[in-house]
C-alpha cells in the first residue's frame, strides 16, 4: 500500500486499510489487533453482533465498517453496532438509515456504493442514480463521505476504478472505498483512501 501511495505521489498515511474479518472468528482476528491493525470490516451484521462487541470492549480502539449489503430491518443494529457502512445503495435504505440515525441520535458515515459494472446481480445504485441518491441521502441527514464500488470479476479494474473516483469528484466527494486483495494497488494508485482486503490478510477462505 505504501509503494502504491508513493508511486502516485500520495502520503501512505492516506489510505485507510480495511481487514475484512468476515467469516474469521475471533482467535484469527486477535493477532492483527495485536500487531496493531484497529479497522475492520463485517459482510453481515449478525455475524459481526455475535463476535465483536467483546473485541471491542477489550480493545477500545477497534473501528467496525460494515461493507456488505444492508437489509432495510437491519437498519437499526448497523447503526448501533458499526462506525462506517459502505453500504448505501438504494432510497428505501436511506430512509431506514436515516430514522435509524435520528432515533440513536448517532451519525454513521455512509459510503454510497455505485453498481460500477452495471451487474445485474450485484448491489449498488446505477451510475446514473447516483447524484438523486445523494441528495436524498443528505436530505435524510446521512453523513455521505465517499463512494464505494466492486468492480467486475475477472477483469481489468483499473478503468472502473477511474470511473468511479471520476463520478464521486463530479459529486464533490472525495473518499473511495475501493479495491481488494488483488487489485489494491491499483485503487491506491487510482485514489482510493479506503481498501478492504482479506485474503492477503487472514489467507484464503474455507
Amino acid at each position: 500500500m505504501a509503494h502504491a501511495a508513493t508511486i502516485a505521489g500520495r502520503k501512505p498515511e492516506d489510505v485507510e486499510l480495511i481487514a475484512i474479518s468476515k467469516t474469521h472468528e475471533a482467535a484469527q482476528i486477535l493477532p492483527l489487533i495485536e500487531e496493531g491493525q484497529r479497522v475492520f470490516g463485517e459482510n453481515r451484521v449478525q455475524e459481526a453482533q455475535g463476535k465483536w462487541p467483546a473485541l471491542i470492549e477489550a480493545h477500545p480502539g477497534v473501528k467496525l465498517h460494515l461493507v456488505g449489503q444492508l437489509q432495510s430491518n437491519k437498519a437499526e443494529d448497523a447503526v448501533a453496532l458499526f462506525d462506517c457502512i459502505h453500504s448505501l445503495d438504494r432510497p428505501s435504505l436511506v430512509s431506514a438509515l436515516g430514522k435509524a440515525m435520528a432515533k440513536a441520535g448517532k451519525q454513521v458515515p455512509c459510503f454510497v456504493q455505485v453498481n460500477i459494472g452495471a451487474e445485474e446481480q450485484k448491489g449498488g445504485c446505477p451510475i446514473a442514480d447516483v447524484p438523486a441518491l445523494l441528495a436524498s441521502a443528505r436530505e435524510a441527514q446521512i453523513p455521505v463521505i465517499g463512494l464505494m464500488c466492486v468492480p467486475p470479476a475477472d477483469i481489468e479494474a483499473a478503468p472502473f476504478f477511474a470511473l468511479l473516483a471520476k463520478i464521486a469528484a463530479d459529486n464533490g466527494l472525495d473518499q473511495l472505498s475501493m479495491g481488494m486483495s488483488g487489485d489494491f494497488e491499483t485503487a491506491v494508485m487510482l485514489g482510493a483512501t479506503h481498501v478492504r482486503v482479506g485474503s492477503a490478510l487472514f489467507g484464503a477462505r474455507d
